[in-house]
């Protein structure tokens, strides 16, 4: 495997980008990064100081003085920390799901972390997650790849995670936080969620984990022929 292997993963929220990501990572022997938790370390960070998610002034003025850290595990996971402090037990408390896609419109916030995820790709071979990998972060990759299911389906799937979970969410509470979040993050004028032209979208409704992760890795396997 050469440095120069980049995999850019793009979908809405909860289409499996984490768990098929991690999974194809796994199977190439590479780094995984879910670049969504860096925006929900800053949006934890802009919280604790008690800033607006809607003052992007502020926001980018955050994000350059202090900086997310990712720092990569042995198993897989990462760390992720913001001006040196550990922020990875917060990622996904409540308030922070909330205002996580407001914070990430902003563009300070966005130029910030775009840049610190392009130093993270020329490290070494990644497989990279978010919401505008083929599009912005790394538009040369290797490999493109939208993910994306039916609001309905991926509700089922979020629910059913959180009721693993012990957590007491409702179906339609599910159901209607994801139409938010596609509506915003569809909509924002930086970045809008969108396939990149030459990305290869997978519908994967009917699909289980497995059966797209081997998909993927057949489609990884021709773009390095």
């Amino acid at each position: 495997m050469t440095a120069s292997l980049t995999i850019a993963i793009d979908g809405p929220a909860a289409s499996g980008k984490t768990v098929v990501g991690r999974m194809l990572a796994r199977q190439l022997g590479c780094r995984f990064l879910d670049t969504g938790l860096m925006y929900r370390a800053i949006t934890w960070a802009a919280l604790e100081v008690c800033i607006n998610p809607r003052d992007a002034k502020k926001l980018g003025r955050l994000a350059q003085e202090q900086p997310v850290e990712v720092r990569f595990q042995e198993d897989g996971q990462v760390a992720v920390l913001v001006g040196g402090r550990d922020a990875t037990l917060h990622l996904r408390d409540p308030r922070v799901e909330q205002a996580v896609s407001q914070v990430s419109q902003a563009a300070g916030v966005r130029d910030a972390l775009v840049a610190s995820q392009r130093r993270l790709a020329q490290d070494g071979p990644i497989v990279m997650a978010g919401r505008d990998i083929g599009t912005v972060v790394l538009a040369d990759a290797l490999v493109k790849v939208f993910l994306t299911a039916s609001v309905r389906e991926r509700a089922r799937r979020r629910h059913a995670e959180l009721e693993a979970q012990g957590d007491q969410t409702t179906y339609e509470e599910v159901l209607a936080d994801l139409q938010r979040r596609d509506k915003v993050d569809s909509e924002r004028k930086l970045s809008p969620l969108r396939p990149a032209a030459d990305a290869q979208v997978v519908v994967t409704d009917g699909m289980d984990v497995e059966q797209v992760a081997r998909f993927l890795m057949a489609l990884v396997a021709r773009r390095r022929l």
